[in-house]
């Protein structure tokens, strides 16, 4: 006969979960929403059109323009360059500045030794209006002048633009009288105005009526603006075709 014998029952326990430590353990906070700002409306700027240039004529518009450079081969060489560099430079710089931009150089040839400034030189070969407009007006020749021209400063008289052959003491006797316009001087005070610095000898009122009259043969057929006041003495009489130009500064005899 067998025996049986019973086994002991053995119960089976969960492990405890192992404490946690709760000061290692960060709290999650929950997160507020971003809190956005407001948007402004900044108001654009219209788009303004560049300021027209006045120089222009009306209805016209700028396309380009012209640069005048003043330079020699030899002072660019002393520069240690020459004009074919500078050229170039320019025309990189030109399209360093605006790519799409096209360019033209011409240089201007003028005789050897011409003289002038390089840049009026170059301006006139290659046509500038104000620059041969200039040159034009600098070579039309002065319009000939006509009656009587008594130059106090240069110390001259033309008659219809012939210079008179005045002397020098014929011309002291105009502008005497041209001086003292309208007023009839008499011969003691021609004598003392002319003579009273003793270096040639003093004439006397006969002497006077002399230097009048070769005065007078040499202003031709405008001698009558030396009038005679008989008895009296000698009037300078300005007319329609007289001119009288003074000099910069008042003459220290004008009355």
């Amino acid at each position: 006969m067998s025996l049986t014998i019973p086994q002991p029952r053995t119960t089976l326990r969960a492990a405890a979960p192992a404490p946690i430590d709760l000061g290692t353990v960060t709290p999650i906070r929950p997160r507020r929403a971003a809190v956005q700002p407001e948007r402004t409306t900044v108001p654009t700027s219209p788009v303004v059109a560049p300021p027209r240039n006045r120089a222009l004529p009306e209805g016209t518009e700028a396309r380009g323009f012209a640069l005048y450079v003043g330079i020699d081969e030899e002072k660019a060489a002393a520069a240690g360059t020459t004009l074919a560099a500078v050229v170039e430079q320019l025309k990189a710089l030109t399209a360093q500045l605006v790519p799409t931009a096209e360019t033209y150089a011409a240089v201007a040839v003028a005789a050897e030794h011409s003289g002038g400034r390089d840049v009026d030189v170059v301006r006139l070969a290659l046509q500038d209006r104000s620059a041969v407009a200039a040159r034009k007006q600098a070579e039309k020749p002065e319009p000939e002048e006509t009656g009587v021209v008594i130059d106090i400063s240069r110390k001259r008289v033309t008659l219809d633009g012939e210079a008179a052959p005045l002397t020098f003491k014929e011309f002291e006797l105009l502008q005497f009288l041209v001086l003292r316009e309208g007023r009839t001087v008499d011969r003691s005070a021609i004598i003392e105005g002319l003579w009273s610095d003793g270096e040639d000898e003093t004439p006397n009122e006969r002497t006077i009526d002399v230097h009048v009259r070769r005065l007078r043969s040499k202003l031709g057929a405008f001698e009558e603006i030396v009038r005679t006041v008989r008895g009296v003495g000698y009037r300078f009489d300005r007319h329609a075709d007289v001119a009288v130009r003074y000099a910069s500064t008042p003459s220290p005899d004008l009355f």
